[in-house]
């Protein structure tokens, strides 16, 4: 199952989600991430969480959604966006129609404040994308229906 995170500047939040759901999917998911005014690079305090938690970054880019929505793009069974404010643009269009459901989390890069407090933040958004893609991972998914699964994702949040 293909899984898109969104979010705007694709340098935290949705690069931790894409991050924690490769490692945590079991090879059943493979998690993207991308962002609709994409900042072109990762902020650090999210690679240095991933880091310290065991997560692998190699290969983390902060990217536009439009890679997401040509021909030649993977197929996307669920896209789930992760910033209140992504949830709010217009969207390409996702071929396929994908199952989609909205994570909004505070976005850590936007705390200010002490190296500890901003550090914090980056911590506390992972451990809520870690609860969330944990629950993500245990559904049936081979007993859900698009729609079911649909509820099911936006109850998660």
């Amino acid at each position: 199952m293909n899984v898109l995170f969104l979010c705007t500047g694709n340098s935290a939040r949705s690069i931790l989600a894409e991050a924690i759901l490769n490692a945590r999917g079991g090879g059943r998911f493979t998690a993207y991430s991308a962002g609709s005014h994409p900042r072109g690079e990762v902020h650090p305090l999210a690679l240095a969480v991933l880091e310290t938690c065991g997560m692998p970054v190699t290969g983390l880019a902060s990217k536009s959604w439009e890679i997401f929505s040509g021909e030649q793009a993977p197929h996307m069974d669920v896209v789930i966006t992760v910033c209140d404010q992504a949830v709010a643009e217009a969207c390409p269009l996702w071929p396929g129609a994908p199952v989609s459901a909205h994570w909004g989390l505070p976005d850590p890069a936007a705390v200010t404040g002490s190296d500890t407090q901003r550090l914090a933040a980056f911590a506390a958004a992972f451990t809520a994308l870690e609860r969330r893609i944990d629950l993500l991972v245990g559904l049936p998914l081979d007993f859900l229906s698009p729609d079911e699964l649909e509820q099911q994702l936006r109850a998660i949040a």
